[in-house]
């Protein structure tokens, strides 16, 4: 998990140079939208959609797990509690 964090922060720096090296004035045309700006701008606004892309997909999945988690510490917590009321029989 660090492994990919840390490469997508080199990642992340590495396309904020090469957009500050190419700051060359472009147009991005969809449809009949129309977008005037620099290869700089573009690459930073294409990057940051992305990151809100990837944390909107990733989101649910960490949300389960976290339930998850929360319901498996229930339920320990609750079988803990059961077994203090046992004694210890012949075994102990």
């Amino acid at each position: 998990m660090q492994l990919l964090l840390l490469l997508g922060i080199a990642f992340a720096i590495a396309a904020v140079t090469f957009a500050l090296q190419n700051n060359v004035p472009i147009t991005v045309t969809f449809a009949i939208w129309r977008f005037d700006s620099t290869i700089a701008m573009v690459l930073l606004l294409a990057l940051g959609l992305g990151v809100i892309i990837a944390g909107l997909v990733s989101s649910p999945s960490v949300i389960k797990g976290r339930w998850t988690g929360i319901r498996l510490r229930r339920q320990v917590t609750a079988l803990e509690n059961a077994t203090t009321g046992v004694t210890c029989n012949a075994i102990c």
